[in-house]
């Protein structure tokens, strides 16, 4: 969940490094740091709180090369003493680290009993200080003695005084290391998304691999330091660093993107003949298919439970999605002709790649659904879906959801096809009622200034009760989630008819419920439950279909959405959620982009 950066070059190391830092910063983090080496010697400066505050303190000239850092904090307070980069007792090392050093306390411990002091309370502290222990002159060496004595998931960056060079290391944590063509600079980072405006060759490090990395070259090593002849991969970087647009956040900017990200994502991924462009598994592999399993984490988790409904009903496919970080830990055995589907925006999501390798290691057929290409998702599957949903900056996720949904529906047709299980004339159907929902988005963001009105009324609550059956089921938690995470609100999204099984319980004059009602299966079923939460004198809010007119006798207020059937459903209704938790957050003063505690990439278990 950290961020990661190098530099090694010709150009000023202090700037590349706040240049890489910028980008990484919609990532989530509380604390900042660069280390380099300046004549002979470690210089550094770090500082806790935003980037802005570390250049009011960043004297740092004429480095040779340098690392820095965004911290997102596990191990020790948010503070000045705890942000990288940290050094080791001799001040001749520097080392920035992303991830979780699981048996550090052991190692920290024995350290001290050899007399080593420490200067924070972070796990990556002892690492560096493990290295320094283990240093005969070669930075390689040391760190190839070192990490048989770590436990974990991380990866870092590590220099020493004496060296003209950054040495790299991965064990399960996202890192890329790109050299430029003329050889005059070399770019290091935890998210290849920093690559702006030149070609590079770009070097995707695997678990337990190491670099040597100097300027222009790249030396790649195995455990024991086995030489490994990695074959680069060439990244086209974005020509511009992303932008607002004008609009006040990037949540906004977002959630007005969706109607052209998700015809994107119709119009790139769906051939004439229905055959998806980037999937790489055979049609006759999915024929066999008996069953599927999501995995996912947070929103992604959500799509896929949305995402299950759409197989079931479209392909006639049994279908569960299932918590990444939970699913890891099972040992239930599934028919060999399950597929694993695993979902995740940054396609670097730690639970869900994990849970990916474990159904891989089990033999199980595998799909990533993610956003970034060069992930190690997309890498490590054996077939692939793209969202094209464009890079999405703010750490709450919007577009990159109904992205997942509509790629969710699309392959949920293209199984129901491939099953027979759906004619050709309603393949057609289907897909144009598809893309008609995904277009009535557009109905719900013209209303804006509407619902910024109703979040107004609706922003002193500290508490929300969030409902909906069937598609609305996961719509209303996906809701419930953008808004507790921006608003810092406690937001619980529950199925409608478990109302009378507890959650009733809660509702009084100052726990309004917000209820999802544009599912026409069930919906006498949701008007009772208006009812039910109408009589506790809870107030509420209603986001239903235009044809529903009866609600507005019975909610205190109703966001209306355009009819859509239930399968697609929550595409209208979910742009009405993100925009009364957008203004809500707008209304409480929150941080809409870069909400307290939370990392927009969740890299660590």
């Amino acid at each position: 969940m950290c961020g990661i950066f190098g530099y090694i070059g010709e150009g000023d190391a202090v700037t590349a490094c706040c240049q890489g830092l910028e980008l990484l910063e919609y990532r989530g983090y509380d604390s900042t740091g660069i280390a380099g080496i300046s004549q002979g010697k470690i210089a550094f400066r770090k500082k806790a709180g935003k980037l802005s505050e570390l250049k009011t303190v960043l004297d740092l000239t004429h480095l040779d090369l340098a690392i820095a850092h965004t911290r997102w904090a596990t191990h020790g307070a948010v503070n000045d003493r705890n942000a990288h980069p940290h050094l080791d007792f001799s001040e001749s090392f520097a080392l920035v680290h992303n991830g979780i050093f699981e048996n550090y306390s052991a190692l920290k411990e024995k350290l001290q009993q050899e007399g080593t002091s420490f200067s924070s309370d972070t796990d990556t502290e002892v690492i560096v200080q493990l290295i320094a222990k283990q240093y005969q002159g070669d930075l390689l060496e040391a760190l190839d003695a070192t990490l048989p004595l770590l436990e974990g998931t991380f990866s870092f960056l590590l220099i020493h005084k004496n060296h003209q060079e950054i040495v790299a290391m991965a064990n399960g944590c996202p890192l890329t290391i790109a050299v430029d063509e003329e050889g005059k600079e070399a770019i290091l980072s935890s998210d290849p998304n920093v690559f702006l405006k030149k070609n590079f060759h770009v070097f995707f490090l695997e678990i337990g691999e190491m670099a040597r990395v100097r300027k222009g070259h790249v030396e790649i090593f195995g455990k024991g330091l086995v030489p490994k002849c990695k074959k680069s991969e060439r990244v086209q970087g974005a020509s511009q660093a992303p932008s607002k647009e004008g609009f006040p956040h990037f949540m906004l900017k977002e959630i007005f993107d969706q109607p052209i990200a998700c015809k994107r994502a119709l119009e790139r991924n769906f051939v004439e003949n229905l055959e998806f462009q980037e999937l790489k598994i055979s049609s006759d592999i999915l024929q066999e298919i008996d069953q599927i399993r999501m995995i996912g984490s947070g929103t992604s988790s959500l799509a896929g439970a949305i995402g299950s409904l759409l197989f079931e009903d479209l392909a006639q496919i049994p279908s569960v999605c299932e918590i990444a970080s939970e699913v890891q830990y099972r040992n239930i055995s599934f028919s060999s002709k399950t597929l694993v589907l695993a979902i995740s925006q940054s396609g670097e999501t730690a639970d869900t790649l994990a849970a990916l390798r474990k159904a891989k290691r089990d033999g199980y057929p595998t799909i990533a659904l993610c956003n970034v290409e060069n992930s190690a998702m997309a890498r490590e599957a054996d077939g692939t879906l793209f969202l094209k949903a464009g890079p999405e900056v703010s750490v709450c996720s919007t577009k990159a959801f109904t992205s997942q949904l509509v790629m969710l529906s699309l392959f949920a047709l293209y199984m129901g096809r491939l099953k027979k299980r759906i004619s050709s004339e309603k393949m057609e159907t289907f897909t144009h009622l598809l893309e008609s929902s995904t277009k009535q988005m557009q109905d719900v963001l013209n209303q804006k200034e509407d619902i910024e009105k109703i979040a107004k009324k609706y922003a002193r609550y500290n508490n929300f009760f969030f409902m909906g059956r069937r598609y609305m089921y996961p719509t209303c938690m996906e809701a419930a989630l953008k808004l507790k995470e921006i608003s810092y609100v406690n937001a619980n999204g529950y199925p409608a008819g478990e109302l009378k099984h507890g959650p009733i319980a809660l509702l009084d004059s100052e726990f309004p419920c917000l209820a999802f009602c544009a599912n026409e299966m069930t919906k006498e079923k949701i008007i009772s439950n208006l009812m039910e939460v109408k009589a506790r004198g809870a107030p509420l809010l209603a986001i239903a279909p235009s044809n529903m007119k009866e609600v507005q006798a019975i909610a205190d207020d109703v966001i209306f959405v355009p009819p859509v059937i239930d399968l697609f459903a929550p595409f209208p209704s979910i742009v009405a959620g993100q925009l009364l938790a957008y203004f809500i957050a707008k209304e409480r003063g929150c941080n809409i982009d870069q909400p307290r505690n939370l990392a927009k990439s969740v890299t660590v278990e």
